[in-house]
């Protein structure tokens, strides 16, 4: 606040965070994350971050709030917070989540968060209840409510719609939309969407910042990459040209140069002097068609740095030899006494890409791992085809660890084509040496999916795939599905997504599938 000489009064003053000549590398590596950074961005914007898996999205929010060490200056006048927030672990299972949220922020006000639940449209009752029982979806609501129960601060919030069914992504992105103050990590195009009215791109050479939302980038994307390829090959062109006058201006001094040696003509000697003047001046002719050649070249390649490639996959299924690949009726699944879900019917033919729908803890995956054969108490007609080839990506893949190769070849895999799929996927080569344990999420989802690609299988069984996968390379599995119709179950919470593969939706319990296409 301030005080304004106009009116006398205080009025809000805009805070704005300023980066200059940012540069950072983690300690013992050589590669330079960001380097000579600059750019400026208010507070009170709703903004998108989006990039590539590796780019250093999570690292730039956290050193926004001066967790490591950097070189340059990052400056504002408000508090940057980063969420999710570090939970205890264990979290006792007798603590409640009011006591947690007290653990969190000691200084919190209860009548605030109940506020900001209940925009969430969440029962102020699950409080009282034991955070460890809650779903996941439940939990990040009721720290986004915590989160936004603060007052006076800019708020990072790294990837929120990971553990959110689609009904919570929807919930959460009105919300979202009726606030301010914030920088948003997330990889799914529907809920930047809504969400945002400015964007910040990490691009391969570039930080990009701009008004509008994710579809509104990409179309400006579109646009400066068209008018790149064109520029492309344009200089190509002048290259070519500036190539062959070069090659023929330094062919003519040469041929120039040779006569100064010549014999006499009607008894007079070669003007040398005259010669060697007349092949100067063609070498210099060549020598600067040379130049100009080297700086279209330079000019080509600074034209395509930033261009954001999407690579084709290739998929090799399996056909089974019957149309019918599994079928259930009136199928109901429980974990003792407890039903996760019930009177669940569908079909899944060959060529079919079904998706799961449901709210969290409706039992999506405990359907999955009954067709993978999980002892889970059942109810109901299951039919799964004989001998049917399954490549399954789990929902949880945090735990992968060891050599990227000897997980290759733990699973038959062809190593230098699970390697090369892993860089269609933009992943880091210098990752290939690393343990997998020290990989991001995205990574270790990166090389779950390269795995499951690259089995030939009769039928695909995904849960929650994108999880943590950036928003390119989840255009690039689209393009994948869309291309080769693999027989596919997944649960999956990307609207966006479904729908470029034109899956067709079961809701769970309903027992009904949608056809999306």
């Amino acid at each position: 606040m301030r005080i304004c000489p106009a009116i006398g009064k205080e009025v809000n003053v805009l805070a704005q965070i300023k980066i200059s000549d940012l540069t950072f590398c983690y300690e013992g590596s050589y590669d330079n994350i960001f380097e000579h950074v600059n750019l400026q961005f208010d507070s009170d914007w709703r903004c998108g971050l989006i990039g590539r898996n590796g780019k250093g999205k999570t690292t730039f929010l956290k050193l926004l709030t001066g967790a490591y060490e950097y070189s340059g200056a990052v400056t504002g006048s408000i508090e940057c917070v980063y969420f999710p927030y570090t939970l205890p672990s264990p979290i006792p299972a007798s603590q409640t989540t009011m006591e947690l949220l007290e653990e969190l922020n000691p200084d919190y006000e209860l009548w605030k968060v109940c506020r900001e639940l209940d925009q969430l449209l969440v029962d102020p009752e699950v409080l009282n209840r034991s955070f460890h029982t809650l779903s996941g979806g439940e939990q990040t609501k009721i720290l986004l409510a915590l989160l936004f129960s603060g007052e006076n601060r800019f708020l990072l919030i790294d990837e929120p719609t990971n553990h959110l069914d689609m009904e919570g992504r929807e919930k959460t992105a009105r919300y979202l939309r009726k606030k301010k103050g914030f920088l948003l990590v997330s990889h799914d195009k529907w809920f930047l969407d809504q969400c945002v009215d400015h964007v910040l791109v990490l691009e391969r050479q570039t930080i990009t910042v701009m008004q509008g939302n994710f579809t509104s980038w990409q179309e400006q994307k579109a646009k400066r990459d068209a008018y790149a390829l064109a520029e492309n090959e344009r200089l190509q062109k002048d290259i070519s040209h500036l190539r062959e006058a070069a090659r023929q201006a330094e062919g003519w001094s040469n041929a120039v140069e040779k006569t100064k040696l010549g014999t006499r003509t009607g008894g007079l000697r070669p003007d040398r002097g005259f010669i060697g003047h007349k092949s100067a001046k063609m070498m210099k002719r060549a020598k600067n068609t040379q130049h100009r050649m080297e700086k279209a070249a330079q000019e080509k390649e600074g034209l395509l740095n930033n261009l954001e490639t999407v690579e084709e996959l290739k998929l090799f299924p399996l056909t089974y030899h019957k149309e019918r690949l599994i079928k259930a009726e009136e199928l109901s699944l429980f974990y003792g006494e407890k039903p996760v879900c019930q009177d669940v019917g569908f079909e899944l033919r060959n060529g079919m890409q079904l998706a799961l729908k449901g709210g969290n803890g409706c039992g999506k995956s405990s359907i999955l791992k009954k067709i993978l054969g999980e002892e889970i108490e059942s109810r109901g007609e299951l039919f799964i085809a004989s001998n049917l080839v399954v490549s399954y990506v789990p929902q949880d893949v945090s735990r992968l660890s060891g050599g990227l190769l000897d997980y290759a070849r733990e699973r038959g895999l062809t190593e230098h084509l699970f390697l090369a799929l892993l860089r269609k996927l933009d992943f880091p080569r210098v990752q290939f040496e690393k343990d997998m344990s020290c990989y991001s999420e995205g990574q270790k989802k990166k090389a779950a999916l390269a795995a499951s690609l690259l089995t030939r299988a009769h039928l695909y069984i995904w849960d929650e795939p994108l999880n943590y996968i950036d928003i390119f390379s989840r255009m690039q599995l689209a393009e994948l599905i869309r291309a080769y119709r693999p027989s596919m179950l997944l649960v999956e919470h990307d609207r966006s997504f479904l729908d470029e593969i034109g899956a067709e939706i079961l809701e769970v319990g309903a027992g009904i599938p949608q056809n999306k296409t």
